[in-house]
């Protein structure tokens, strides 16, 4: 992962992948995003909390070029 968010009120929690992908898992009660950021295995309590738990939206991939930017 690259990075997290949280909406807070939208009970929105946006990850951020080291792809560049950003999915926004719905429904995410801000309680999760805490938890994740907590975690000892970020990747493991993403794949045994929240991956199959909550619908996702892909918001977009980022493209890199090929100079790296």
């Amino acid at each position: 992962m690259r990075s997290v968010g949280d909406e807070g009120k939208s009970q929105v929690v946006e990850i951020e992948f080291q792809s560049g992908t950003i999915y926004q898992y719905l429904d995410g009660p801000t309680a999760v995003y805490e938890e994740l950021l907590g975690a000892e295995s970020k990747g493991q309590y993403f794949n045994s909390e929240i991956r199959d738990s909550y619908a996702c939206v892909r918001v977009n991939a980022k493209r890199r070029s090929a100079d790296g930017g």
